[in-house]
């Protein structure tokens, strides 16, 4: 048994001992749990805190939903900041302006919240669970304002312990442990991956590559992976690259490398973004592998063209409306260019969330596709449509910067000509129409 079993074991006799497992058939009551909750920020043994987070969280575990939102109101309701106390050591700070009365005000300005998670985090399996956790705030209270405070409490530690320097990039293939292979089919989010046969033709093949940051943490869960094919080329059609009978191609022959699946895993994760230091890792580490690729692009959906296009043909764009009907190539991609570049959501954003993740990390909208993706879902999305985004390793940098301080898109002379073109035909004839 190694030494964290051998604790692990202790802890949990001593949660038995202690707290609502004493009779393993009664479940545990909220209440309860929020009062282990309230006392473990005040403990100053460690072995007691210890087995006090491994009550709190594997109570909270045992939860039915109702159960978990009564503990959630609690969060909110009692860890906030004494106002009084902040506000005395706000007016000494003030009037005295030394470090410890700085000191003072920072320790009073922090939720209890935040030593309660970190806590928690010191049970066996604690950041996995904490996660979990998050998960759970997430779906339960979804938008709700009131638990806005909880959940920065969460995502602030969150974004300290998956901060990149705890961050390993593995790369997955065929060896890698059928657990963590396991986990692939079961979070790949964008082409289902039905069974172990096709997933190993994602990672198995000379052409393929898959890369996943890990946690020490979490080792056996993933949380993103990517997946890159080896091409001569942009691709045309996400059905000629996953297509088992393809013609494999030596990696050496290869002169481009396409991300045409990223999963985000953890749902508790949501809003701590991985996937610009993963794209920007992958591409550094396949350009050490294979000098002869010059071209790192993705071939991604556009998850949100359907529905604006039927948004935009209910405003009364008849033009739009007719080509949902009898949907042609060089119409869909006018559309495709207009939506990616001009349409935004009610924050000032690119309005396709994919769009935003790779713009947001510095890649160009270099080339919109139809009849890239036939399946039923793509039809679903985007009427076939896709998207290559470019990932050029001289501009990226200079690209996201332009992207996040004034929301500049980056794309080719050509694609934004034809966004402009088709937005003012479609003011021109909404003009007319209402004169």
């Amino acid at each position: 048994m190694t030494l964290t079993a051998q604790i692990y074991d202790r802890l949990s006799s001593l949660v038995v001992s202690s707290g609502w497992r004493r009779g393993k058939e009664a479940a545990p009551r909220p209440e309860a749990l929020i009062e282990s909750a309230r006392a473990l920020p005040g403990l100053r043994s460690e072995t007691r805190v210890m087995a006090l987070a491994v009550e709190v969280l594997d109570g909270y575990a045992a939860l039915d939903d109702a159960g978990k939102q009564v503990f959630f109101d609690a969060l909110r309701d009692g860890f906030d900041p004494d106002p009084e106390a902040l506000a005395g050591a706000a007016r000494a700070y003030l009037d005295i302006g030394d470090p410890a009365a700085l000191e003072t005000l920072s320790r009073l300005a922090e939720p209890p919240r935040q030593e309660l998670l970190r806590r928690l985090n010191m049970a066996p399996g604690g950041t996995a669970r904490l996660v979990g956790m998050r998960a759970d705030l997430l779906r339960l209270t979804g938008r709700d304002k009131d638990f806005a405070r909880v959940d920065a409490d969460f995502r602030h530690l969150l974004k300290s312990w998956f901060n990149r320097g705890f961050l390993e990039l593995v790369r997955i293939d065929w060896r890698s442990p059928a657990l963590l292979l396991e986990k692939l089919i079961e979070y790949e989010a964008v082409h289902e991956i039905r069974d172990f046969r096709d997933l190993q033709m994602r990672v198995l093949p000379p052409d393929r590559r898959c890369y996943a940051y890990m946690h020490p943490a979490m080792p056996d869960e993933p949380l993103i992976f990517v997946e890159v094919a080896l091409t001569e080329g942009l691709p045309d059609s996400v059905q000629r690259l996953i297509d088992e009978t393809r013609e494999l191609l030596p990696p050496e022959k290869a002169d481009t490398a396409v991300f045409y699946s990223i999963s985000n895993c953890q749902a508790g994760l949501a809003g701590i973004s991985f996937g610009n230091l993963l794209i920007k890792n992958v591409v550094a580490e396949l350009s050490r592998e294979l000098p002869g690729l010059s071209v790192f692009v993705t071939l991604s959906p556009i998850p949100g063209l359907r529905a604006w296009m039927e948004e935009r043909a209910k405003a009364g764009e008849t033009a739009i409306a007719k080509l949902l009907d009898e949907p042609t190539p060089a119409a869909l991609s006018a559309q495709t260019a207009r939506y990616l570049l001009l349409a935004k959501d009610g924050r000032g954003r690119p309005r396709d969330p994919v769009a935003r993740f790779h713009l947001g990390n510095g890649a160009e909208a270099h080339r919109v596709i139809p009849g890239a993706d036939i399946s039923k879902r793509g039809q679903k999305q985007s009427l076939g449509m896709m998207v290559n985004y470019l990932y050029d390793r001289r501009r990226i940098e200079a690209q996201h910067d332009e992207f996040t301080e004034s929301g500049t898109i980056a794309a080719p002379k050509k694609l934004q000509e034809l966004a402009r073109k088709t937005e003012a035909e479609a003011r021109q004839t909404d003009g007319k129409k209402k004169k």
